[in-house]
């Protein structure tokens, strides 16, 4: 597992896919979230704009990413 560390809270789990190289572009990011491919602390999540907080492990793929507060 990777540690992101993110330097102010919250940020949209679209944003987070496409900030960390997870995916290409934010359109990529919203279609892998609403085609139900991204898990948040163990569940499907669907909403692109998911607000995502320090503690939260966000899944996508073979990888996984814990996130941090800098």
């Amino acid at each position: 597992m990777r540690e992101v560390q993110i330097t102010k809270e919250p940020v949209e789990l679209y944003k987070l896919l496409k900030f960390e190289s997870m995916v290409t572009s934010g359109g990529e990011a919203k279609h892998v979230i609403a085609d139900g491919q991204v898990s948040v602390n163990g569940q499907i999540e669907l909403q692109k704009r998911k607000k995502i907080v320090s503690g939260d492990i966000v899944v996508f793929g073979e990888e996984q990413v814990l996130i941090t507060l800098k």
